[in-house]
């Protein structure tokens, strides 16, 4: 098998097709190119006169040593088959346990399953299959849930959103991560797609299939229990406090992944004040952008946006500010909606989904821009929580209350005056958004970079800066404002067994980022506390 890199495709090509594109690019004739399979696969969009996908293609080919022989470098080479890292096998004295069940928390906890190490799985929310029967509130978790006994308070919405696995890691675990998604029932484009997606729709059977693997490995799964607190002697933990229906109960364990995600406050206000120490770290906030997906499809691929086979176009933008903050584009998602996300009474957070389908009307984005730990005004790790508090008090204020959003038209946003009707552009969110006036809501930082950025982004993508698009406020989680120090072990600084991991721990952006990091937090968990057979 002979992998074939970087070859222009065009948009309608079939697998007979592929065939004869090899056949091309090796100079032989197309029946010897006995089967093709896509390896890789992106848009080429930069001339709108001609756009094209281009692939990496593993091919079958006859007298394939004689072809490597005489190829040119880096134009073919063998296809080998991924190397993925083995799982090893290990034994706990005490069962490990693994908090959280966002992408960090579930990985994590299997490949603890596939060791043999029988995890304790805590998740404080509901199964992600009956928190809703509707998908666009996934990301919710229903805030304070009147039904259960565990008041979540401050705690994080814990969730998939809509299962983008687009990222900038180099873990060698990727593959690992692409393929599990895959045999549990995602669709197997993610497997060469440049820009892999799930969907919403499809992330919620994907998660329940997952946590089933779990469970028949050996795995236990606890929903609606929350972590209070650690039992620690010295520098060793020695057990977790834990809050569950049937009320306060110790787990007797040395081994604790913390996968809590990156808004679960309450749960790191706990383990601060229990010792465990964190430290400041900047992160970014702002708004969501939405514009008709149409427009983004005709800026992106001119005559071709109608192609059955690009679907709904994407971007990716940035600029930078004079005050060095920079403002940038985040969590792009094609015919999508605006989601609510807040995991607190009285706040309003935003956050973006997209259906597998990405058919939607509208097509939104974070517009975020940099906060650095000096805006903390406070030398508190956990300052961050604050200001990001203060920001989603004011939108919701702004919003009437009711988590409705406060929205803005990108016209008037420049112009300097309060929305009070929008125009082409129909917002997405819900439950609803109210005209308003961001300036109210964000600091004047923000507001003068996101003022002085549109303008030039709309130079970048044309129409990006149309003054009926929607400004939705506000996005305030995109990344935790606070990092839990690991030594080279994976274990917190100054606590052994103790696993920060995920984004919550401040070490992932996304899906992937924090898929990779709860399975290496695994890897080290069986290698420090794990017992080989």
């Amino acid at each position: 098998m002979l992998r074939i890199p970087n070859l222009s495709c065009p948009l309608d090509a079939d697998v007979e097709g592929l065939r004869r594109l090899a056949a091309e690019h090796l100079r032989v004739r197309v029946s010897d190119v006995k089967s093709v399979a896509l390896r890789r696969r992106s848009v080429d969009a930069r001339d709108k006169s001609d756009v094209h996908f281009v692939v990496t293609l593993d091919a079958e080919v006859r007298s394939e040593a004689a072809l490597l022989k005489k190829a040119r470098p880096g134009t073919l080479s063998p296809a080998l088959p991924d190397r993925i890292p083995p799982i090893p096998a290990a034994r706990f004295e005490k069962r490990p346990a693994v908090v959280g069940a966002g992408p960090a928390g579930l990985f994590a906890a299997l490949v603890l399953a596939m060791a043999g190490a029988r995890p304790i799985l805590i998740e404080r929310g509901k199964p992600v299959e009956e928190r809703t029967r509707d998908v666009r509130y996934l990301q919710t978790d229903a805030l304070l849930d009147p039904e259960s006994n565990v008041q979540f308070g401050e705690g994080g919405a814990g969730a998939f959103s809509d299962g983008k696995l687009t990222t900038g890691t180099k873990s060698p675990w990727q593959r690992f991560v692409l393929e599990t998604f895959v045999r549990h029932g995602a669709p197997e484009e993610i497997l060469w797609l440049n820009k892999p997606h799930i969907g919403t729709d499809r992330l919620k059977g994907v998660v329940a299939s997952i946590r089933n693997e779990i469970i028949a490995l050996g795995g236990e799964v606890r929903f609606s229990t929350r972590l209070d607190g650690l039992s620690v002697r010295g520098e060793h933990l020695e057990g977790i406090h834990i809050r569950t229906p049937r009320g306060d109960e110790e787990l007797d364990t040395d081994t604790v992944l913390l996968c809590i995600g990156h808004s679960a406050r309450d749960t790191l206000n706990r383990l601060w004040q229990g010792g465990v120490r964190m430290v400041q770290k900047p992160f970014a906030m702002g708004v969501r952008i939405e514009h008709p997906q149409a427009l983004i499809d005709r800026s992106q691929y001119g005559s071709f946006a109608a192609h059955p086979a690009l679907g709904a176009a994407d971007y990716k933008l940035n600029v930078h500010t004079p005050d060095g903050r920079g403002v940038y584009t985040f969590c792009m998602c094609p015919g999508g909606e605006v989601i609510c996300s807040a995991s607190q009474e009285g706040g309003v957070v935003t956050n973006g989904m997209s259906l597998h389908a990405r058919d939607g009307e509208n097509a939104n984005a974070a517009l975020l821009v940099g906060v650095p730990v000096s805006d903390f005004q406070d030398d508190h790790p956990l300052a961050g929580f604050v200001l990001q508090r203060q920001i989603e008090k004011a939108a919701f204020r702004a919003g009437g209350g009711d988590f409705r959003a406060p929205a803005q038209t990108v016209g008037d946003f420049l112009e300097g005056r309060e929305t009070r009707a929008f125009g082409s552009v129909t917002p997405t969110y819900r439950p609803g958004v109210t005209p308003a006036d961001l300036r109210a809501v964000l600091p004047e930082a923000i507001v003068q970079d996101l003022r002085y950025a549109l303008p030039r982004m709309n130079g970048m993508l044309h129409g990006f800066a149309h003054p009926d698009a929607v400004l939705t406020g506000v996005e305030t989680r995109s990344s935790s404002p606070v990092r839990l120090p690991r030594e080279k072990d994976g274990c917190a600084e100054g606590l052994r067994g103790l696993y920060p991991c995920g984004e919550g721990a401040g070490y992932a952006g996304g899906i992937m980022s924090a898929a990779t990091d709860g399975i290496a937090a695994a890897i080290h968990a069986v290698e420090n506390a794990g017992i080989p057979y």
